[in-house]
């Protein structure tokens, strides 16, 4: 890239709006629906107490390493590699290939969450809570691709708007407004209390304790390696790792700004949010459906919470509406971010306007899209992946970028740093200006060795290798 374009590189304008940008993009459906089914599925305080140390040790380490990359180098993930060690260039190509796989689908769930919301505001939520309305909803032909189209019009928006007037802007006003909502329908949930036809009743807090407090009876090793490969496969939705990301975010960050401080804030931020979404989703269906209604997996927020909200009568549209907008900020925010690394690669590569490049993006995830919605009707077909999972456009989409592409780019980044530039390129980065490097030590020992075995042994699970019970 010429020394022209990089002067007029755009950048945040303060730690605030990088801080709230990386949390956005790291709060998003990943936290919101697939946290809260992964800790019902994985016993609960199980699942927490092991997914609560991994962010601080592993999800760490990779969230620092991408950060410094993007700053140090002022480039997004298709050109950073290739700076920081030009034999390591092309794994700029799969790290920038995980966004451009994770777009179309994304902007179809986000999609689906705009059907949602719009059946909740106008007084319709007991609809979705009839069997088969999700199934029926997602077969059909038009309405997916319209209300794809109608999400992914919001994300360009913002990305057509760059990164001060869009990116941050947005993100300083939907991130605090997202926390507030989910904090307070959290709370609601605890409040709840339902007796079911036997006369037996169950509370929200009653489901709190099942979703917070550790329980290892009757749990086998194979069951804990389960929850083990379960919370390392969520920490890279939940920081938005491996996916060029935070490499394209860090690359905005000025330099005289506090890395170590911003990734802490960033870290216990997600953790919150995560944390607070599953409080706020398990013990509401813990209390309307039981333990048999937790096990719901995918389906727990499309088909279990719309019959949770029925259960609450008059305020279950109210919550119901409330819960979709906050649904949909969360989204919105991690979509921008996955479409941003694209545009922003673009850019970088070949020079092109961010309105170019974000035009040619917004059209190929447009083309993407509607063939992902296609893929539950007009092209509907079935696979087995060799994790064992039968899948679908979508769920092959989503195996090859979460459960291949990913752990291979965090694990290629893990050698490049750990065993060949050395983790002093990074640690240089994030002491630059006086800053203190926190678990420093624990930083070294990671990225050599304990998040390289871990990343290996789940890319075995992933393509089929390696068989874990759970």
């Amino acid at each position: 890239m010429s020394t022209e374009n990089k002067a007029k590189r755009s950048s945040f304008t303060g730690t605030l709006g990088f801080i709230m940008a990386a949390a956005g993009s790291a709060v998003g459906l990943g936290n919101i629906w697939r946290f809260p089914y992964l800790a019902a599925k994985d016993n609960g305080g199980v699942f927490i107490l092991v997914y609560v140390i991994l962010a601080v040790t592993f999800g760490f380490t990779l969230l620092t390493t991408e950060i410094a990359i993007g700053r140090k180098t002022a480039q997004s993930p298709l050109t950073a590699y290739g700076l920081i060690h030009p034999k390591f260039k092309w794994v700029g190509v799969p790290a920038c290939l995980v966004p451009v796989i994770i777009l179309p689908y994304y902007c179809t769930i986000g999609g689906w969450v705009v059907k949602y919301l719009t059946v909740f505001i106008t007084g319709k939520g007991a609809e979705a809570a009839k069997d088969g309305y999700f199934t029926g909803y997602i077969t059909q032909n038009v309405f997916p691709v319209i209300f794809m189209a109608v999400f992914l019009g919001l994300t360009a928006f913002v990305v057509f708007s760059g990164v001060n007037k869009g990116i941050e802007k947005y993100n300083k006003v939907l991130m605090p407004a997202l926390l507030v909502l989910i904090a307070g329908i959290s709370v609601y949930s605890l409040t709840l209390k339902f007796t079911d036809e036997s006369g037996f009743t169950r509370t929200g807090l009653e489901g709190l304790k099942i979703y917070l407090i550790p329980d290892f009876s009757g749990m086998t090793v194979g069951d804990f390696a389960a929850v083990i490969t379960d919370a390392l496969g969520q920490l890279f939705f939940s920081i938005s790792v491996a996916m060029g990301i935070m490499v394209t975010y860090g690359s905005y960050v000025k330099k005289d700004a506090n890395l170590m401080k911003s990734i802490n804030q960033i870290e216990i931020f997600d953790t919150i949010v995560a944390l607070l979404a599953g409080m706020m989703i398990v013990p509401a269906v813990f209390t309307f459906m039981g333990e048999e209604g937790m096990s719901a997996g995918p389906g727990l927020m499309f088909v279990s919470l719309p019959k949770v909200f029925e259960e609450m009568g008059t305020a279950g549209n109210v919550i119901g509406s409330l819960f979709f907008i906050m649904v949909l900020f969360a989204a919105v925010t991690s979509s921008v971010s996955v479409m941003e690394a694209i545009v922003s690669s673009i850019m970088d590569k070949f020079g092109l306007t961010r309105k170019k490049s974000a035009a040619i993006v917004t059209a190929y995830a447009l083309v993407g899209g509607i063939i992902v919605c296609l893929g539950y009707n007009l092209l509907y077909f079935e696979v087995t992946l060799p994790n064992g999972t039968v899948a679908q456009v979508l769920d092959i989409m989503d195996y090859i970028s979460n459960n291949c592409l990913m752990p291979l780019v965090a694990l290629l980044t893990c050698i490049l740093i750990g065993w060949v530039t050395g983790s002093k390129v990074i640690i240089d980065e994030v002491t630059s200006g006086g800053v203190k490097f926190g678990r420093k030590t624990l930083y070294v020992v990671m990225i050599k060795f304990i998040a390289p075995i871990l990343l290996f042994l789940l890319l075995l699970q992933s393509v089929g290798i390696l068989k874990i019970s759970g």
